[in-house]
């Protein structure tokens, strides 16, 4: 369960900001995950709940925003989303030179924090 040291990570990034800024509390967490992470929402949650127990996020809560994959063809352009299998091959052209948009995201986007 890699979401334990993910919701870890979270959680301490979220405390050194709060506390850079002479916080003392922590009310909301939101981050952007992308799918192939393959980060589980539900035990990333679970986890989160766990340890900010005792902490200044202790009644925080954790907003997360799945982040579809996303790739862009090298050879005709043309943006596509796909699944964790399918990314390969543009569904446009056939070529296999193809780049990755989105997808693999593990972002902190906003810590409330008073």
């Amino acid at each position: 369960m890699h979401e334990l040291g993910i919701a870890s990570g979270i959680l301490s990034s979220a405390i050194t900001a709060a506390e850079n800024v002479g916080a003392t509390t922590i009310s909301s967490v939101d981050v952007s995950i992308g799918v192939l992470t393959e980060v589980m929402e539900d035990a990333l949650q679970f986890a989160w709940d766990e340890l900010r127990q005792g902490t200044m996020a202790e009644n925080a809560a954790l907003t997360v925003t799945m982040l579809g994959a996303r790739s862009r063809c090298a050879d005709c352009g043309h943006d596509y989303e796909h699944g964790r299998y399918d990314a390969a091959r543009c569904p446009s052209c056939g070529s296999y030179v193809v780049m990755l948009l989105q997808g693999r995201e593990l972002d902190i986007n906003r810590i409330d924090a008073d």
